[in-house]
């Protein structure tokens, strides 16, 4: 675990090379993805059956035992426990009310000599939500993805969850029951991207893939993009915390635990004027490590990954943090919602000290879908947004058509483009 010091003359050199990291893709991975996306856009269902009785272990004969039925769904909803359901609905209906609050309309005016400008918002057609399985279950990525989506009015949802060996997951299924999911297929890896990017005879052609995989899977996501549309490519979980030393270290030690948990390359990053808060926040790292259940996990990411950092005040913490542009960014201090204010970059702000990054991954409300390793500097956490397109309208009335026609043919034969110029100049001489 790295310990900076913001007095140092080469800080912010020795800050970048604590926030490199390395996200080429593999060559291999690279050929074996671009080989199955081909296959499939070939082949189509028997492409993908052939790829999900391979990697997932499977026995699959025909494409129409990839889809899981609706009672499939509502059967695991029954399956899980009252306590297990109760929190799925009450984070589905807090995702739900945030994202109504994100909603765009559509909107028009009229100038006064008649011509209508606007904006026509509409939803996607159909959207595809990659969902990992295996070890690893994922009810709360359901939630954070469908949800908008049908909250910006999205008609067809369709969910690609992998089985492997043909185990499904209660809590995951029961999430896309909660959270208005229309299809699901037991299809996973680069074969079920392809599958939604492409279309086959049994799985939908869509129009945008969301929802987070291994290397393969961010890596097809990155290889279809412009046939579809995609959220975005994540790389590892990362949490900056600032905080003026008042806070529990133990809260603090844990918070850092939240995301090192993750993976090996997950960040973790604690920013403090208070040198003395960041030695006890060491104890503290120390004695917790001792009894978590990923400890292993967690032990790597503090050492290749994570950082200790002392400024001189507030003022150069938040500059330090708008630097780093961080996925999470706990800020862990008196009047919170003050230097909340002094933020340019971030991709989800977690103000006091009673606001944990944890209730933002489950049920706050705000999407846990976030830009990663600096991404924050130009792009936004998934929502609505990410699922309504805006189409421009522009209505000419007579008199508008010969006042702008004007213009547009001054400009058009500018540029050398005639048949521009005359397709203004007819109207205008109408």
């Amino acid at each position: 675990m790295r310990e900076l010091d913001a007095s140092s003359k080469d800080f912010w050199q020795q800050l970048d090379a604590v926030l490199a990291w390395d996200d080429s893709i593999d060559g291999g991975v690279s050929a074996t993805v671009s080989a199955i996306l081909a296959d499939v856009k070939k082949r189509g269902d028997a492409a993908v059956i052939e790829y999900t009785n391979k990697f997932d272990r499977m026995q699959v004969k025909s494409a129409a035992e990839l889809e899981l039925p609706a009672s499939r769904l509502q059967q695991a909803l029954k399956n899980i426990n009252a306590e297990h359901r109760s929190a799925l609905e009450i984070a589905a209906h807090r995702v739900r009310a945030y994202a109504e609050h994100q909603k765009v309309e559509s909107w028009q005016y009229t100038e006064a000599d008649g011509t209508v400008l606007g904006q026509k918002v509409t939803a996607m057609d159909r959207v595809g939500l990659y969902v990992p399985g295996g070890k690893a279950a994922y009810p709360s990525s359901v939630i954070m993805n469908a949800v908008p989506a049908k909250a910006a009015g999205v008609p067809e949802l369709i969910m690609v969850v992998p089985t492997p060996d043909g185990e499904q997951n209660d809590l995951v299924l029961a999430a896309a029951a909660i959270s208005g999911v229309d299809r699901v297929f037991a299809v996973g890896g680069a074969q079920a991207v392809a599958a939604l990017a492409y279309g086959t005879d049994t799985i939908p052609k869509v129009d945008k893939i969301t929802g987070p995989g291994n290397s393969y899977v961010a890596t097809a996501k990155r290889m279809v993009f412009g046939v579809v549309g995609i959220d975005m490519i994540a790389g590892p979980s990362e949490i900056l915390v600032v905080c003026d030393g008042k806070t529990s270290p133990d809260w603090i030690a844990m918070d850092l635990f939240s995301q090192a948990e993750h993976d090996e390359e997950a960040q973790s990053i604690l920013v403090s004027p208070d040198a003395d808060f960041i030695a006890q926040v060491k104890l503290s790292i120390e004695k917790l490590l001792k009894d978590i259940p990923r400890k292993d996990i967690i032990a790597t990411s503090l050492k290749n990954r994570a950082a200790l950092i002392k400024v001189e005040d507030m003022v150069q913490a938040i500059a330090v943090a708008n630097h780093i542009a961080p996925e999470h960014l706990e800020l862990s201090m008196d009047d919170a919602e003050h230097w909340a204010q002094q933020i340019r970059h971030a991709g989800a702000i977690f103000m006091g000290r009673y606001t944990a990054e944890a209730i933002g991954d489950y049920c706050a409300g705000p999407n846990h879908v976030l830009p990663t390793s600096g991404t924050a500097r130009f792009s936004s956490p998934l929502g609505v947004y990410d699922f309504q397109k805006r189409s421009s309208l522009i209505g000419c009335s007579a008199e508008g058509a010969a006042t702008l026609g004007q213009v547009a043919v001054t400009l058009a034969l500018g540029e050398g483009l005639t048949a521009h110029a005359r397709s203004a100049e007819y109207r205008v001489k109408a």
